[in-house]
């Protein structure tokens, strides 16, 4: 299934990039990975991001 995903996004856009961020809970204290995928020029700012 993520095959076809990645295929999709090669046709509609030029260039996306998948950023995965590891973010902390504050509930249990445990790591978790939040994934987007961005154009290329925004992955820096989403990730500086708390």
């Amino acid at each position: 299934m993520a095959k076809k995903t990645v295929a999709t996004l090669q046709k509609k856009s030029k260039r996306m990039t998948m950023a995965i961020k590891m973010v902390k809970s504050k509930k249990s204290g445990s790591y978790t990975f939040v994934e987007k995928i961005l154009p290329p020029d925004q992955v820096n700012s989403w990730l500086s991001q708390k």
